[in-house]
């Protein structure tokens, strides 16, 4: 690849990850997402957070098998220090194992280009499967912001189009405290950037303190889907798409409005209550 032509990009191939997870990692996604803010015995609280019937939280699928920070490696010439994750959507095919091997290719599937100085969009997409049975068990995709790689190729029209959130009342609302250490515990499922830890590194990035990892307040969003939706089942939530739109100050309470739709699907939005700022929008779920 040029170090000019981002589109190179999609002719790369897959780069692939195997990782081994188990009931350990299960509990402690479970711990980053905050299940037990809101008490720590209750039977809701305990089949993600005890190893007894333990049950997998959906948006797990978001650090299995996970590539890590791989836009910094150098072979991608991105400007990885101005990147930013915009968009996310989960799939769920099958549930997934609280114990096994996965195995997940990442594709570049698109790249727009908004022009120099304005940045570009690039289109990822990860298939993940256990790696023995060949079982597919979730599709993460996401749009990422490449911020300082703006004019480097691509396309410059065509970019998807988010779907927009019905204009009435919403159905229901759930309000989900996070903790003041909740990027602390988080980051232990993978995510090590100095940002969500460093007041420092935070105050450099021009924010007051560490701020929550977007994909932390994804799975508390997707923890109120979960109540608001399913029952509280997690092999009931099988999509889940959103934008970021504000980041989240650990200790803050989201909050998530959710408006069934027709079909099993529904629409949702997350906020910061006590700034009263939007942080998830445009989101999408489907459901059993």
């Amino acid at each position: 690849m040029t170090a000019t032509d981002l589109t190179a990009l999609l002719d790369l191939p897959p780069r692939e990850t195997v990782a081994r997870h188990g009931i350990r990692d299960v509990i402690l996604y479970a711990l980053g997402v905050g299940v037990t803010r809101e008490g720590a015995t209750s039977k809701e609280v305990l089949r993600f957070a005890y190893e007894k019937d333990l049950q997998v939280l959906p948006t797990m699928a978001t650090v299995l098998a996970s590539p890590g920070f791989w836009m910094r490696q150098p072979e991608y010439g991105i400007d990885w220090q101005r990147v930013l994750h915009a968009e996310q959507s989960t799939r769920l095919h099958n549930p997934i194992p609280v114990e096994g091997e996965l195995i997940s290719r990442l594709y570049v599937e698109e790249v727009f280009d908004k022009g120099p100085a304005k940045g570009a969009i690039l289109y990822s997409r990860r298939e993940i499967h256990c790696k023995t049975s060949g079982l597919h068990i979730a599709t993460d995709r996401r749009a990422t912001f490449l911020r300082g790689d703006g004019g480097r190729g691509g396309r410059t029209e065509g970019q998807p189009v988010a779907r927009s959130l019905p204009e009435r009342p919403c159905d229901v609302t759930l309000a989900l405290r996070t903790r003041q250490d909740q990027a602390l515990i988080y980051r232990l499922s993978g995510d090590y950037n100095p940002l969500h830890a460093d007041p420092e590194v935070a105050r450099s990035g021009g924010f007051e303190r560490p701020i929550l990892h977007g994909l932390c307040t994804y799975g508390v969003a997707g923890r109120a889907l979960l109540t608001g939706l399913c029952d509280g089942d997690p092999s009931r939530l099988t999509r889940m798409d959103c934008r970021f739109s504000a980041p989240v100050y650990p200790g803050e309470t989201i909050v998530t409005e959710i408006w069934r739709e027709g079909a099993g699907t529904a629409a949702f939005r997350a906020t910061a209550l006590e700034r009263g700022i939007t942080v998830l929008d445009r989101g999408y779920a489907e459901h059993a």
